[in-house]
């Protein structure tokens, strides 16, 4: 039985009808004004003060983008790559930024194999770290999309502060800084910039980062500038040359913010969700969605929000969507500067009913392939509204946990290890290349009904998740989920994980043929079932449900007096929750 969208509260006292098998803690927290939800209550409260302060969406999401550098290191830093869309409520368009970097421009194949790889760059190698986006993402956010009021030293005002005085590490974030604190020693001389007396930190211990709050000065000070060239570049080559790496000055001062044209589905044609387009994977959640669409439009399968929620051929119907989706995508997607990435072939009516028809409703395909269709994830997500209407989709990454953990001297912060994407084979669209953007695992969403805002939403989490949290919460909130209870509801995740050494020597992030993962509350009876059908099915649950992903929702509703109210919801499988402003 699912989560319904409001309880009877004349049935509290049976428990099984009113907390199904997923119990929330949470209500859905509403208000008037402007509206932050994200994974760290200190960075909720950053970006709320930037909304006081006369700032909007796009000016918050800065300001939490950076308190997450200080409050959640293990995901996200100035070290990463960053992008977001913003619905800008004038107009009623939205916009996308991509603050991914390139590749050094002297990195190869050739040379990779010549340092012994085989198939893709290790994770805790330098030759991982392609030039990071986010510092040059958050100045050009501002300029972009902000509200012109404040300026970046004013966003990054709360970050400094909070990184000069020290904050107490939350419990889920601890657990990973344990996890990779052997890590964060042996990949680079100055691993006690990110250790606590050569520790990790415990939950409720406070942990300062003044060399992090240096940083984020020379940036407010000096712009980009202050990141992609002078002391922080040069400290950032340094320590990549110093360890067999490629990196040269001119690939940092060269590295440049990209606005693009968002890509876009109208699913059952009612609500139309917004993805940043390739080197991003968001145009997988598009492909799922166009061909679920087309599986119901066909007769193949019943209406999905007439069948059972979470039951066997609901899930079913939803893993193999997905699993056509990511085998198109991870064959496809690149950098399109530097390949072709056919985005409108992909998303044609034609090709997705093409899709559809090698759905089986009774078993799982063996075998998931790409098609032709031209005939020839540690990550934080965050979500900020403002008074104005405005919405703020934004997302950012080191990639897997602290990245390379490698940290340049003086500098605060780890480097991002999002080279782990380039594909080591000559034809493939995405191989590596120098001057070149990887295959881009974080994506933000935004959902219209018509030119409206309906949701500013996303989910973070690990290789493939994303594009499956996307699907999964927008269909719980058409079935009449409230925000909360649609990022409550249990999931399922395709070859579940983070790119690590463990997943990697298996075999097993990334691939679409592999094991599904389903959390606590998936009954076993459905579990049983779906494995007779074909699927490898595991559970995860305790820490382990972090591989669901972690997502945020703010949903616009309009009251019957006409005045505008926001919905939001936080993920109970992260540390923080969705605050107002008053």
């Amino acid at each position: 039985m699912s989560l319904p969208h409001s309880i009877d509260w004349t049935k509290v006292n049976q428990p099984e009808l009113v907390l199904q098998r997923f119990a929330s803690r949470r209500s859905v927290v509403y208000g008037t004004k402007g509206m932050v939800s994200s994974s760290q209550p200190l960075a909720t409260e950053a970006g709320l003060e930037i909304l006081r302060k006369g700032g909007n969406a796009a000016d918050a999401a800065v300001a939490v983008s950076a308190a997450l550098n200080v409050t959640e290191p293990s995901c996200c830093g100035i070290g990463g790559d960053a992008f977001c869309l913003f619905y800008d409520a004038q107009t009623k368009v939205v916009k996308a930024l991509n603050g991914s970097g390139h590749s050094p421009a002297k990195l190869d194949i050739k040379y990779a194999r010549e340092r012994g790889f085989t198939d893709r760059i290790p994770l805790t190698d330098v030759n991982a770290v392609t030039v990071p986006g986010a510092a040059a993402a958050w100045v050009d956010t501002i300029e972009k999309f902000g509200s012109g009021k404040l300026t970046i030293t004013e966003v990054l005002e709360p970050a400094i502060r909070l990184a000069e005085e020290g904050v107490p590490v939350s419990e889920i974030h601890s657990f990973s800084w344990q996890h990779s604190e052997n890590i964060i020693k042996n990949a680079s001389p100055n691993g006690d910039e990110m250790l606590l007396n050569g520790k990790a930190p415990l939950p409720g211990q406070i942990v300062k980062l003044p060399n992090l709050a240096r940083t984020f000065r020379e940036v407010a000070k000096h712009g980009k500038d202050g990141f992609y060239k002078g002391r922080i570049a040069e400290a950032i080559v340094d320590l990549i040359q110093s360890q067999g790496g490629v990196m040269e000055l001119e690939d940092l001062a060269n590295h440049s913010t990209a606005f693009v044209e968002p890509i876009k589905y109208t699913y059952a044609n009612e609500v139309t969700v917004y993805e940043c387009p390739p080197n991003g994977q968001g145009i997988t959640a598009l492909i799922a969605l166009g061909i679920l669409d087309s599986m119901q439009e066909q007769g193949i399968i019943k209406p999905l929000l007439k069948m059972e929620h979470n039951s066997p051929q609901y899930l079913h119907a939803l893993i193999e969507a997905l699993r056509l989706a990511f085998a198109d995508s991870q064959w496809y997607v690149t950098d399109p500067d530097v390949e072709h990435v056919p985005v409108q072939e992909l998303l044609s009516k034609e090709y997705l009913s093409k899709r559809a028809q090698l759905f089986n409703p009774e078993k799982t395909n063996p075998e998931v392939i790409h098609g032709n269709p031209v005939n020839s994830s540690d990550t934080v997500y965050f979500s900020v509204t403002d008074q104005w209407g405005n919405a703020c989709s934004y997302i950012q990454s080191n990639y897997g946990g602290f990245g390379t953990a490698a940290i340049p001297k003086g500098c605060g912060f780890t480097l991002q290890n999002r080279g782990c994407g380039f594909v080591l084979q000559e034809n493939h669209p995405n191989a590596l290349k120098g001057g070149k953007r990887p295959y881009h695992t974080i994506i933000p969403a935004l959902a219209t009904k018509g030119d409206e805002l309906f949701l500013c939403y996303g989910v973070m989490g690990g290789f493939m998740q994303q594009p499956q949290g996307h699907v999964q919460v927008l269909l719980n909130i058409l079935r009449g989920f409230t925000v909360q209870a649609a990022l409550d509801a249990p999931r399922f995740c395709i070859s579940a994980g983070m790119p690590d050494s463990q997943n990697r020597s298996a075999g097993k992030a990334g691939d679409v043929n592999s094991e599904v993962y389903f959390e606590d509350g998936i009954t076993q009876e459905t579990v049983d079932k779906l494995r007779d059908m074909g699927h490898d099915t595991r559970l995860a649950s305790g820490f382990h449900r972090g591989m669901m992903g972690r997502g945020q929702v703010i949903q616009k509703i309009d009251d019957a007096s006409g005045e505008r109210v926001w919905a939001a919801g936080s993920d109970p499988r992260a540390d923080g929750h969705a605050a107002p402003q008053i």
